[in-house]
């Protein structure tokens, strides 16, 4: 009779009998086949194991942290009526695993770390992508010559239009930010000397140079020259900015003197009006005093009357030329017993009737009937009865490779060598192809040395055919 203990209801795959003690010294406890592999998943028995662990008559033993998982295997439940058989513990090897290299590296303090390192290099790049070099330049050269960030915005011409806020933002981070300085001041160096000199040319001008300027009179006799202003320059040099040259100089005091900024010139008419002192009257302040009525003539009413008449003949013949325009793609040449000559160098080709000849001096014509609002280069009308001929019955176009091709959009069919072509397709037309449209013959002759002519300037210029 085989008796279930407590120990077999708590594992199950562990067999135990109820035999005589002798036999029970000389028998071996089978053991459970399990493997020595990390179990990443939870097993069903792996609970078990862990609740085993927690019940009276149950060793408690504990494994090595990390390896409980494979080691509940080794160990053997008692049954409270056997003594507890317990196999020696196995002997843990450490081993490093390649993957805790992997693991120490994403450790979330690290990735904090790394995460703020990134912020803060997409933040300096982000903000030297929009501020240039030249910008850095300009905005230290503009500081270090006014002291004011609002006057170096209104007079420096920058590659953005940065407003004052960030102009005092830059100069910050420029002063106490030393990866962004750091940066700049690298970027600065690397500049092209030909940049350099362009930024130190446009660079503002300070108060202690102006006066410098205005010991110059206006109306100095004789003039000052280029000699001056480098004698000017030389003397003065631990005041003038180092990009500073003579012709420079020449220059500001020039625009100085335009605008009567110079000491010795009278002051504009807005503090004569204060009572500050004599005024010279502008060319604005003259203008704002002459009335235009009493400029203003009585009017001539023949003279009016005689330049209305003259306009509308004028706008008449504009617009018969505009319709006569249409008329020059194509000229009509009458046949007559004398074989005609070589062709023109307008002439692209000719389509030779009984009657009448039309010369393509076009591109691109159309042909058909015209009719009362409708207009087109060929009218067949002049070669002989075309009341079956459409008021559009094809398009002849030249393309940029030398061909010609004509297209059918009439509701009867362009016979070409006597092969008919319907309306919406196209063929080619070559040298003496006899075109036939509605009973009315015509033989298509081709310019080979314009047309050839053509096709080499197309080809030079790769245009599309």
């Amino acid at each position: 009779m085989n008796i279930t203990t407590e120990a077999e209801l708590i594992h199950p795959s562990v067999d135990y009998a109820l035999t005589p003690q002798s036999h029970l010294d000389s028998a071996e406890v089978s053991r459970r086949r399990s493997s020595n592999r990390s179990i990443k998943r939870k097993k069903f028995d792996d609970e078990l194991v862990e609740y085993s662990l927690g019940m009276p008559g149950v060793s408690n033993i504990k494994a090595p942290r990390g390896r409980i998982q494979s080691a509940h295997s080794e160990y053997t439940v008692p049954s409270p009526a056997t003594p507890p058989v317990v196999p020696p513990a196995p002997v843990v090897q450490p081993h490093l695993d390649p993957r805790r290299k992997h693991i120490s590296k994403s450790l979330p303090g690290s990735s904090k770390r790394n995460k703020k390192g990134r912020q803060a290099s997409q933040f300096t790049t982000k903000d030297l992508g929009r501020w240039k070099p030249i910008d850095d330049l300009a905005l230290i050269i503009g500081v270090q010559q006014t002291n004011d960030l609002r006057t170096v915005h209104l007079g420096t011409k920058f590659s953005c239009k940065f407003t004052v806020q960030e102009l005092q933002q830059r100069w910050y981070a420029l002063l106490y930010d030393q990866a962004v300085s750091r940066v700049a001041v690298t970027a600065i160096r690397n500049l092209h000397p030909d940049m350099i000199a362009a930024v130190q040319d446009k660079a503002l001008w300070s108060l202690q140079e102006e006066e410098i300027l205005g010991t110059i009179k206006s109306n100095a006799n004789p003039a000052p020259t280029l000699e001056s202003f480098a004698e000017l320059l030389s003397q003065h040099a631990d005041v003038f900015y180092t990009g500073r040259t003579a012709a420079s100089l020449m220059r500001h005091w020039q625009t100085l003197r335009q605008y009567h900024l110079l000491s010795d010139q009278a002051p504009p008419a807005s503090t004569v009006a204060a009572g500050l002192g004599k005024a010279v009257l502008t060319f604005n302040d003259a203008e704002e005093t002459v009335h235009d009525s009493e400029l203003s003539e009585p009017p001539d009413e023949q003279l009016e009357r005689e330049l209305k008449l003259q306009q509308r003949r004028n706008i008449k013949e504009i617009r018969q030329l505009e319709n006569e325009v249409g008329r020059w793609n194509v000229l009509v040449d009458s046949v007559t017993g004398v074989c005609p000559g070589e062709l023109d160098g307008q002439t692209l080709a000719v389509l030779r009737g009984r009657m009448v000849r039309y010369l393509m001096r076009s591109r691109e014509i159309s042909i058909g009937r015209q009719g009362k609002g409708h207009q087109v280069d060929i009218d067949l009308s002049l070669e002989g009865p075309a009341h079956k001929v459409s008021r559009r019955q094809g398009t002849l176009r030249l393309r940029n490779t030398g061909e010609f091709y004509l297209s059918s959009e009439g509701k009867r069919p362009i016979f070409v060598d006597g092969r008919p072509i319907a309306a919406g397709n196209k063929v080619r037309l070559y040298d003496n192809a006899v075109v036939e449209i509605a009973c009315l013959r015509f033989i298509f002759i081709i310019n080979h040395d314009l047309i050839r002519a053509i096709h080499n300037e197309s080809v030079r210029y790769n245009l599309p055919p």
